[in-house]
């Protein structure tokens, strides 16, 4: 779950996009990802933390080092590398339920008593060493089905929120077989966002676009 402090920062982005955004016609016809009407938008500078994630990503995925210090330590990318290896000759739909779980394993820890800040968007390789919290998970289930061959432009980080708990969350959103699966820290089980009831999505990202929500 994205932590306490940045409940604010999400409502200013919501009044932000409600307020100065031209809401075009959405592109995904009939997908209303947890029954929103959504509305695709190209300018990705509105999300630098996303824009460095991707950057740094590129940088440090490369699969070397012993796992001997408490540093970190690019071995934990070469077990991730491992792990996708062992799942490629699964279907499609097993792949997407192995990498929920095995990103799930990880610890829970908020970005404040992480990183010393109230807002860190991890890279697959800090999430696996230093855990995480909610969007940490959701960015190791893209990338990790990324480099599994699934398609970036089905798949979208979704920050929203958990109308149950009262708090924002993110989780990974991908499109397959007409439907939209989540895959949530929350739970272990991959399901269609069709039968998810408390979650109000606010924005979404990926490589190429973001994009905003608002009631049908």
């Amino acid at each position: 779950m994205l932590n306490y402090f940045r409940a604010g920062k999400t409502q200013f982005l919501l009044l932000f996009c409600l307020i100065f955004v031209p809401l075009p016609q959405p592109t995904l016809a009939g997908s209303q990802l947890f029954g929103y009407q959504e509305s695709l938008q190209n300018n990705l500078d509105m999300f630098p933390q996303w824009l460095s994630v991707l950057q740094r990503h590129l940088e440090n995925n490369v699969p070397e080092g012993q796992c001997q210090s408490r540093h970190l330590d690019s071995c934990h990318i070469k077990n991730w590398h491992n792990f996708l290896k062992r799942i490629q000759h699964l279907s499609k739909a097993e792949q997407i339920k192995q990498v929920n779980r095995y990103a799930n394993q990880q610890s829970y820890i908020l970005d404040i008593d992480n990183y010393g800040v109230e807002d860190y968007w991890a890279t697959p390789k800090e999430f696996l060493y230093n855990n995480g919290d909610c969007e940490d998970y959701a960015i190791t289930k893209m990338l990790s089905l990324k480099q599994l061959g699934f398609n970036t432009a089905a798949m979208r980080i979704v920050v929203l929120q958990d109308t149950n708990l009262r708090i924002p969350h993110a989780v990974l959103a991908i499109n397959i077989k007409n439907d939209i699966l989540i895959l949530d820290n929350q739970i272990d089980e991959v399901i269609s966002h069709k039968y998810i009831v408390h979650y109000t999505p606010i924005y979404a990202v990926n490589e190429k676009h973001w994009w905003m929500f608002s009631p049908k």
